[in-house]
């Protein structure tokens, strides 16, 4: 170690200053250590904010045999746990599954070790044209064995392959299920396409041993309304109950109401000349028969009785006298 500048603390000092421009972010001295023939490095702590575990590293040296000290360089440096930026990685290594938006177009992958040539060209343009657009050959590369071995182990362990809740606690596969629709190539044995409104699958390619509560061959047991009852009502701090099935009785008559007709029910009685009472002729009057009529001279007024005598009757001098009285009776009216 060189004594001379191992002991040259101080110069190294003001060159870390003058490198951080601040004299507040040079810390204590940390230590040495010898660079070379007559080169001593010293370290001085970093007190920059976001900068744990770095260093200000001053390299001081001397010519032969002399005492002036020189700075060779100054700068920051990281240590062994120093707080570092993650590895400069190109875009297009960068962007992960997920990133992608509709604004954003990823580069081309020549050397995609997924994809596999969808056909060779022979160098004849007719043959490679009836091969390309004739056969239906049209895809320039197709998913090699790796690229269906890779997505079929994404899929299987996404959100929608058998270890997801939902295909838990489902009661059969999807691979059983109506609305499974079968992917097409090599793959169809593993997956498929949900087409069922009603699932938080529709739309989506799923497994064959994924599930859900929508599969068209479930049901579950049909349970009472989990409705919440009603308060009850009260009428004078007592509670009602109300039978909605059962209507009210209807009241039953009082058998001791008054047998009395109602005369407002009867249209009034137009007096003609010859002194009778008559009912007008659209007037309909319909008189219960277990009523009785307690005045005689309102009966005879809306009804002149009728008396024919029964030939062959020892009763007919008895009936006689009844028309004669009857005769007597209605003439004082007629004058």
């Amino acid at each position: 170690m060189d004594t001379v500048l191992d002991q040259a603390i101080d110069i190294a000092r003001e060159a870390a200053v003058e490198t951080a421009n601040d004299d507040a972010a040079v810390g204590v001295h940390v230590g040495s250590a010898k660079a070379g023939e007559r080169l001593v490095t010293h370290l001085f702590a970093c007190t920059l904010q976001g900068y744990h575990g770095w260093v200000w590293s001053v390299t001081l040296a001397r010519a032969p045999r002399a005492k002036a000290v020189t700075v060779c360089e100054s700068e920051l440096i990281p240590t062994d746990d120093a707080l570092l930026a993650p590895a400069w990685i190109p875009w297009a290594d960068r962007v992960q599954p997920g990133d992608l938006d509709a604004s954003m177009m990823l580069p081309f992958v020549k050397e995609d070790s997924r994809l596999v040539p969808g056909y060779e060209a022979t160098g004849d343009t007719d043959a490679d044209a009836l091969a390309i657009y004739e056969f239906g050959l049209g895809r320039e590369r197709v998913l090699g064995p790796e690229g269906r071995e890779d997505v079929a182990q994404r899929w299987a362990r996404g959100s929608h392959g058998k270890t997801a809740p939902s295909a838990i606690a489902s009661a059969a596969p999807c691979s059983t299920c109506a609305f499974f629709v079968p992917l097409t190539g090599s793959l169809r044995m593993a997956f498929g396409a949900c087409t069922n409104e009603w699932s938080q699958s529709d739309g989506r390619v799923v497994a064959v041993d994924h599930g859900c509560g929508a599969h068209s061959q479930t049901d579950v047991e049909r349970q009472q309304s989990q409705w919440p009852e009603t308060d009850p009502v009260f009428e004078n701090d007592v509670p009602v109950a109300f039978d909605l099935a059962t209507p009210d009785p209807e009241p039953e008559a009082d058998p001791k109401v008054d047998d009395a007709v109602d005369v407002s029910a009867v249209p009034d009685a137009e007096a003609t000349t010859d002194g009778d009472a008559k009912p007008e002729a659209d007037a309909t009057v319909e008189v219960d028969a277990t009523v009785e009529v307690a005045d005689a001279a309102s009966a005879d007024a809306v009804a002149e009785p009728v008396v024919e005598p029964v030939a062959d009757s020892p009763a007919d001098a008895s009936l006689d006298s009844l028309e004669v009285a009857a005769e007597t009776s209605a003439e004082p009216d007629a004058r």
